[in-house]
């Protein structure tokens, strides 16, 4: 719980320095969001709340670099969920109490909660760490510059063709929504008997 609390505060002061609003037009907003990477069919600029009329182009940039941020987090989340659910571990201890193997017997989110608390806390750290150091490199985006990259491992993607490019980002969207929808599910499953009817009686949940 204090992990959840903390990374809830993080999001809070993230939201503290979102662009301020500012009104445009709905043609401008449906032009902007056609364009940009994962409008792809069936669902090109797919926003039925209007979220991107919300404020100006450097917000709906806040919003893009906030999905991607949570795709990517969900990827390795639901990859994670898999693998652990799947029984593959590290050899080895974890802590000087707790070994790997013993995690891999748990199900996911029991694993969570028996890795000990300064475990927990140098992943927190180093999650904000690589925040910080996404959000300082370069011109910011919500000024018109690049979306946050992946820290580590670095990867260039400068010499890629931009319609390449585009397409890869498209990709890697749809993957990370999917992903999204995955381990909202997983973590529903794991939670509340039954809510998934799919994923129901499985010994992963």
């Amino acid at each position: 719980m204090k992990v959840v609390a903390l990374l809830l505060a993080v999001v809070g002061s993230a939201a503290a320095f979102a662009p301020a609003p500012q009104g445009r037009s709905s043609a401008t907003v449906i032009n902007a969001v056609e364009d940009m990477a994962g409008s792809t069919a069936p669902f090109k600029a797919f926003d039925p709340l209007d979220l991107a009329t919300l404020g100006s182009e450097s917000t709906l940039a806040w919003f893009r670099a906030a999905e991607l941020k949570h795709s990517r987090v969900a990827m390795l989340a639901t990859t994670g969920y898999i693998v652990q659910a799947s029984g593959v571990h590290f050899p080895g201890m974890l802590s000087s109490e707790v070994s790997f193997e013993s995690l891999s017997i748990m199900k996911p989110l029991d694993a969570w909660a028996s890795v000990p608390e300064g475990g927990k806390s140098q992943i927190v750290v180093l999650i904000g760490i690589s925040e910080i150091i996404s959000e300082c490199i370069g011109t910011h985006y919500t000024k018109g510059g690049e979306l946050p990259t992946i820290i580590f491992p670095p990867i260039d993607f400068s010499k890629v063709e931009p319609d390449t490019l585009k397409l890869k980002r498209s990709r890697e969207l749809n993957n990370g929504r999917l992903a999204m929808i995955a381990i909202i599910s997983f973590c529903a499953a794991a939670n509340i008997p039954g809510s998934v009817p799919i994923l129901a009686g499985s010994p992963m949940f």
